[in-house]
């Protein structure tokens, strides 16, 4: 017999119990690691209200819902999990600074861009192929700290200093660059 997935608010309730605490006044919150894995987000989410940083790193996601209450939302971990796209978080849009989502299979960019505070972004071995794509995150103005290795479009370089400087032209606005910092010229 198959195990039923573990809801968002059977993990918070979970989480509440062993840590003592109320979520909803929580600055973090750790849900990852889930057994049964959670499968879905969903409103339960919404009632952390103070949370500013969330962990459902480790379960089966596949797509972003649920968050719109999240509104002190400052980091968003993702990573190992079954997602493919950004839609859904145009919801912490304005409060987002750093979302760590590596491991998944998001194979565009599209909705990256609403993200104007976002400093940080994790998403290595995700599915990016096209310059176009990667491009898309010249609309992240505030972007300083990008993690991207293990994307086919990397992987598609002669080597990795032609990845580097390819990026780097591109993302004027980043100093740092699969952990490495970026030097540029600056005459």
């Amino acid at each position: 017999m198959a195990l039923k997935p573990t809801t968002c608010k059977e993990a918070i309730a979970r989480w509440e119990k062993e840590k003592g605490e109320t979520a909803a006044d929580a600055k973090v919150v750790e849900l990852q690691f889930q057994w049964p894995p959670i499968e879905k987000m969903d409103g339960a989410l919404s009632t952390l209200v103070s949370c500013e940083k969330l962990s459902l790193s480790s379960n089966m996601i596949d797509k972003v819902v649920g968050i719109a209450g999240m509104r002190n939302l400052k980091i968003l971990s993702l990573g190992r999990n079954y997602i493919k796209s950004f839609a859904g978080l145009e919801t912490v849009a304005e409060t987002l600074e750093e979302l760590w989502i590596s491991y998944n299979q998001i194979d565009k960019m599209k909705g990256i861009g609403v993200m104007k505070n976002l400093r940080v972004l994790y998403m290595s071995n995700n599915l990016i192929k096209e310059w176009v794509e990667f491009n898309r995150l010249q609309e992240c103005p505030a972007l300083r700290d990008l993690v991207f290795i293990g994307n086919p479009i990397c992987e598609n370089q002669p080597d990795v200093e032609t990845w580097r400087n390819q990026a780097a032209n591109r993302l004027s606005q980043i100093t740092k660059l699969d952990g490495i910092p970026i030097v540029r010229d600056t005459e």
